[in-house]
């Protein structure tokens, strides 16, 4: 039950964000639209989670790394656990977009 758990939040091994961005990663904003507008990290995608299942084709490469991130870590959480159950294998939960941007 933990290990479903964590799995969902995207808790586990620290992911070291600003090697990942050095890297090409993506970083995928899951928050709306208006929240978006109101601040988001340079270069970041905006794909509300709701519209990510319908936006999954913008992502060719199921290989390359990407980071999600919302105001505070569950609507990424979601969307990692939805790439990921679509083939996606580098998937990070980046937590909130404000505590990522600190760690890039």
């Amino acid at each position: 039950m933990l290990e479903l758990i964590k799995q969902l939040f995207g808790i586990g091994p620290k992911a070291d964000f600003a090697e990942l961005v050095r890297q090409g990663a993506i970083i995928m904003d899951v928050r709306t639209k208006n929240e978006f507008v109101g601040g988001h990290i340079k270069r970041s995608v905006n794909i509300p989670v709701n519209m990510l299942s319908d936006n999954l084709s913008r992502f060719k490469d199921k290989d390359k790394a990407i980071i999600t991130c919302c105001a505070t870590g569950m609507r990424s959480g979601s969307a990692k656990s939805i790439l990921k159950s679509n083939g996606y294998t580098q998937v990070y939960n980046g937590g909130s977009w404000n505590g990522l941007q600190n760690k890039i």
